[in-house]
């Protein structure tokens, strides 16, 4: 048996102007992270370090879905808007994901293709960053070209790496991790 939902136009012009939702918030906010996050986040490594101008239209796209979820109406700020929906922005968003890629690789949770990009520092004497789990941030000749090659997941991730605070870097958990990566992000010096 097939049911066909009808919906009858707005007689008023109040109707028209603000008409009745369809679907509730949350199920709208599960329909944008199946449909549009899911493609913000689909081969961030790629994405990384694209320009200011390609990152502002995944932006305004992502600032349309978080809209949509919440039903702001008009021209609004959209950064408290997605950090109340816990949404990073695009940018940090790509952040996120690669140093989370990061951090399960040398926790041995990823593939081994991506275990074998990058290497964790160790120095031949006894220093005091020999306990600070860094990466070897691999010279720019092993590097191809300075902009695509710095792009690469071999040569960013060491250096975003190696710039996050030990306490995230040390987090026991991949869940630890995530939680206060995403609080790092959301800072507002990043």
């Amino acid at each position: 048996m097939a049911y066909v939902i009808f919906h009858r136009p707005p007689t008023s012009s109040q109707n028209r102007k603000n008409p009745t939702p369809i679907l509730d918030q949350r199920t709208t906010e599960l329909l944008v992270h199946a449909f549009v996050t899911s493609k913000l986040d689909y081969c961030n490594s790629l994405i990384y370090g694209l320009a200011d101008v390609e990152i502002s239209r995944l932006q305004r796209l992502q600032n349309s879905a978080a809209g949509l979820v919440t039903r702001v109406k008009g021209h609004v700020h959209m950064k408290p808007i997605l950090r109340q929906l816990l949404w990073l922005p695009v940018r940090q968003r790509i952040i996120f994901k690669l140093l989370l890629t990061t951090y399960k690789s040398i926790h041995n949770l990823a593939p081994t293709y991506i275990d074998e990009l990058i290497s964790i520092y160790k120095p031949r004497r006894n220093l005091r960053s020999s306990d600070e789990l860094l990466l070897v941030v691999p010279s720019h000749r092993h590097v191809r070209t300075a902009t695509y090659g710095d792009r690469a997941y071999s040569a960013a991730a060491p250096r975003l790496w190696n710039n996050l605070p030990s306490m995230i870097r040390h987090a026991p958990t991949v869940n630890q991790f995530k939680s206060k990566l995403k609080q790092y992000l959301f800072s507002p010096d990043m």
